[in-house]
């Protein structure tokens, strides 16, 4: 690694750190560094938020069953695939977000497009993106109307950016994002005090349009309030309380209909 005094610390430093994966001596270099260094401090911090709340989110999935079908696929794969091979497929499986994206693909069909799905994927990407201070979008509030051409362009539909400054929220701007054989798109939010929220939107099934109507869902500590207007599923998500984020969605969904 670079030690303090030379160069800035790289990024895989910071991230070694905050996973304990740096010998003691390394360890109190990073330390030091960050001891002098308050916006690189401010990173860490907002690196152990998110592998905080990644871990809330993503380890009741160990817990859950393995469904009919993968426990099938797995005793076929005993018979050909090692021991330790296997145990490391099986945590493949069961571990970490692909477990828990499994999780929500059996349980809602074969598409995994149902709007029973849509706060569970847009509390992930939150909270995937929201901690990032270098790269927390793809493109910036400043090109606004380029984020709304390209992003409707990928999508297939118009999109339209909402404005949350009536709540305390500017615009940072909105990333390109997977939603399983279709994107979708996230828009970030951010008060003066730095807390963030984000809009998720993608397309539905075009052969089931459910009527518009807020729900709100509660992922760990994630809050998230979601409808369907149209073709296209909302969720906007934060970690403020309900009555605030009730507030947001509200406006949210008249800028959408202007």
């Amino acid at each position: 690694m670079n030690h303090p005094g030379q160069t800035n610390l790289r990024e895989e430093d910071l991230h070694a750190y905050v996973d304990g994966r740096l010998d003691a001596a390394a360890r109190q270099a990073v330390e030091t560094w960050l001891a002098s260094h308050p916006q690189d401090a401010a990173r860490v911090q907002a690196y152990r938020q998110q592998n905080q709340l990644l871990h809330s989110l993503f380890d009741p999935a160990l817990a859950e069953p393995l469904p009919p079908a993968l426990q099938a696929a797995s005793r076929r794969r005993r018979r050909y695939v090692p021991a330790a091979m296997a145990a490391a497929l099986a945590w493949m499986t069961l571990g970490g977000s692909g477990g828990w994206l499994l999780h929500a693909y059996y349980q809602t069909g074969e598409t995994g497009l149902s709007i029973a799905t849509l706060p569970q994927r847009a509390a992930i990407a939150h909270v995937v993106y929201t901690p990032e201070v270098l790269h927390p979008v793809e493109v910036d509030a400043q090109q606004e109307t380029h984020l709304a051409a390209w992003l409707s362009k990928r999508l297939g539909t118009t999109l339209r950016i909402p404005h949350l400054q009536t709540v305390g929220y500017d615009l940072v701007g909105g990333r390109l994002l997977p939603d399983r054989d279709r994107p979708a798109a996230q828009f970030m939010y951010q008060d003066a005090s730095g807390r963030r929220l984000t809009l998720y939107a993608r397309l539905q099934n075009g052969t089931a349009r459910e009527p518009t109507a807020f729900r709100y869902s509660l992922e760990n500590k994630v809050a998230v309030f979601y409808w369907v207007d149209g073709d296209v599923g909302y969720a906007l998500s934060g970690e403020i309380d309900k009555a605030q984020l009730l507030q947001a969605a509200e406006i949210a969904y008249r800028e959408l209909n202007l």
